[in-house]
């Protein structure tokens, strides 16, 4: 471990946890901040140039992107960290900016999917007020709610992260690593009302537009199918990203708490904690799948602004092919 959390080593204790940060975190988090950046932006730029006017479903879109690019931002920082012998140098500021962005982007982004679901099962469950739920008043309502009540649940990190020296070593700890009296109960509480909650209520609007899909004729319509497969990839999200990385968040605090842990427990808890961080982040790759299920023509914008010269190219081939058949039709026959 690190920090204020150091016990005693065991020197058959495999340190495999050190390992993962030295080679994974950095490569996993690179990954990240690549496809990121380079797709936030595109979408964020695809929100803005083509498809104004924008629906409640956009307004929350472009939330969501842009919460996945300030966390990406972040990244570099911590590529450096863990590629410099896990050592921190960038200050005070710069650590509580990093951990905090982490679980803005966090639980901003679960309750961003949240609202994209119930928005979607309200669509499909009252279509007479799909009208109604599209007008960009409800998406700044949902948008500014998300955002308080985001900042209102992680807030209080803001006096949990510091600087920590030891072995001539500076240390920027992640929120599992600190203090374990005064994260434990506030871990559960964020645990429970940032992700268990709404993770049942993206559940329970994935099994309402199923039943109502099994109803009526026009069950195949395609925007009932677009809502179902975004609420599937929502629930994905939720159970591929945020499970693992709150389970492991867990376990890695109450092995800290637990008296006389086995060192070999330490480590296997925090190699697989360690595993999770990164996964929680790779929501913003899922994310950019949602753009094209998001009922605003996402994917006619992207493909005419990045695949113009494909169009072109395609267009060309095509009229001269029109005038070979007509010169080949002009032919006198023989």
């Amino acid at each position: 471990s690190e920090g204020k959390t150091i016990y005693t080593e065991d020197q058959n204790c495999t340190d495999v946890d050190r390992l993962m940060k030295r080679y994974y975190l950095p490569v996993a988090y690179a990954i990240i901040f690549i496809i990121g950046l380079v797709g936030n932006i595109t979408s964020i730029s695809i929100y803005l140039t083509k498809l104004w006017p924008w629906k409640s479903s956009s307004i929350i879109m472009v939330n969501l992107a842009l919460t996945d690019l300030l966390y990406v931002l972040s990244l570099p920082f911590l590529v450096y960290y863990y590629s410099n012998e896990d050592s921190w140098t960038l200050g005070d500021f710069m650590c509580r900016y990093v951990r905090f962005g982490f679980h803005l982007h966090l639980y901003g982004s679960i309750l961003f999917l949240t609202c994209l679901s119930v928005f979607r099962y309200v669509v499909v469950i009252r279509p007479l007020w799909a009208a109604q739920l599209q007008q960009k008043l409800w998406g700044i309502v949902a948008c500014s709610a998300v955002w308080i009540i985001a900042a209102a649940e992680i807030t209080p990190m803001l006096t949990l992260f510091s600087l920590v020296e030891h072995d001539n070593k500076t240390y920027c700890l992640d929120f599992a690593s600190i203090r374990v009296d005064d994260v434990r109960r506030y871990g559960w509480l964020l645990t429970a009302l940032g992700f268990l909650l709404p993770l049942l209520v993206v559940f329970m609007c994935y099994i309402g537009i199923v039943k109502q899909l099994a109803k009526g004729p026009s069950t195949t319509s395609a925007w009932r199918m677009r809502a179902r497969r975004m609420t599937v990839l929502i629930l994905v999200v939720f159970v591929v990203c945020y499970l693992p990385y709150h389970i492991l968040r867990v376990l890695r605090i109450e092995t800290q708490v637990m008296p006389d842990t086995p060192c070999m427990v330490h480590r296997v808890v925090h190699a697989a904690y360690i595993i999770s961080r990164p996964l929680a982040g790779l929501n913003t790759c899922f994310n950019l799948a949602l753009y094209t299920l998001g009922g605003d023509k996402f994917r006619k914008a992207f493909l005419s602004t990045f695949c113009h010269g494909c169009w072109l190219t395609k267009a060309k081939s095509q009229h001269h092919l029109a005038i070979i058949s007509n010169a080949s039709s002009d032919k006198p026959d023989v």
